[in-house]
């Protein structure tokens, strides 16, 4: 940052009118005691404002006497910050942003313009109409190149257009800021392309779709509970899922029933059946229960020779 210095020729005192010395201590008052030093930009803004455009070292001292600080302090604030003008402006103060996405849509053409109708930056010109200086991005990128005239932003300029602006304002005649070339904010040039359905934005749409909602509902044979906005635990397709598996577990038995042979069906259907004519246990003779293949059927023939002997 450059150094920054107070201008050579100053104001004998400073004092803020009755309306904005009642606004100032209204910014005091809205900080504690003993932090009244927090207004102190916002005073400095205003003094800026009353003043013409630009902070006069009178000004300074004023407000350092206001908030208890010392002079050097606020000084230090008034010289840090780039907004505050530290010598005279002119009535129209024009800040041309000179950063990258304005330099390539033109801004260096515009800076020509303003030497060659104002002159060399901080010059006021002598009617005190216009004076100019370049500045860092002023966040419009999309419509560059731009300026900053004062309060308003004036966008989407060459350097005709820039010049008859400069006109416009030194003689006094009212001027349009945004976009000199007519479109809407940061739209494409010739109009929107996109999101062009007027029914997006005039509240149409939202109602068509409520009716097929409320639609839908009455043709539902059971009516939806809703509870503090949400569906009731038995509408909603989760809780459902839930019911089915805990139907599905309560009829399979658990590991330790079938561990203890107590239980299930499917218990009685492993135990082993009896053979009513010899007494003995029999495996894989129900059609229903195959054999298993590491188990060696046992029934009449296996458990005798084949002459019938033991």
């Amino acid at each position: 940052m450059s150094v920054r210095r107070l201008a050579e020729i100053q104001p004998e005192s400073f004092a803020f009118t009755q309306e904005n010395l009642q606004w100032a201590e209204g910014q005091i008052a809205k900080y504690p005691e003993g932090r009244q030093m927090s207004a102190v930009i916002p005073l400095l803004w205003k003094a800026q404002e009353q003043n013409g455009g630009w902070l006069p070292e009178p000004a300074i001292r004023g407000i350092a006497e206001m908030l208890g600080m010392p002079t050097i302090r606020v000084m230090e604030v008034a010289t840090f910050y780039t907004m505050f003008n530290l010598a005279p402006v002119g009535e129209h103060f024009v800040q041309l942003c000179g950063t990258t996405p304005c330099a390539l849509r033109g801004a260096n053409a515009l800076k020509e313009v303003c030497r060659r109708v104002i002159g060399e930056e901080r010059q006021v010109t002598a009617d005190g109409k216009l004076s100019w200086l370049e500045v860092e991005c002023l966040g419009a990128c999309a419509n560059a190149p731009m300026v900053q005239v004062n309060y308003d932003y004036f966008e989407d300029l060459d350097p005709a257009s820039f010049e008859a602006l400069l006109e416009d304002l030194r003689a006094g005649r009212e001027v349009q800021p945004g976009s000199q070339t007519g479109r809407s904010c940061s739209a494409p040039f010739g109009g929107d392309t996109s999101l062009t359905d007027e029914t997006l934005y005039d509240g149409s749409r939202v109602g068509a779709w409520r009716k097929r909602f409320e639609s839908q509902g009455e043709a539902e044979t059971a009516p939806t509970a809703y509870k503090a906005g949400r569906p009731a635990e038995t509408t909603r397709p989760e809780a459902k899922s839930s019911a089915d598996k805990r139907d599905a577990d309560a009829a399979r038995p658990s590991d330790r029933s079938r561990r203890e042979g107590q239980g299930g069906p499917a218990d009685a259907d492993a135990a082993p059946k009896t053979d009513i004519a010899s007494g003995s246990p029999t495996v894989g003779t129900s059609p229903d229960k195959p054999a298993d293949p590491g188990v060696a059927p046992v029934d009449g023939a296996s458990a005798t020779g084949k002459d019938g002997k033991a």
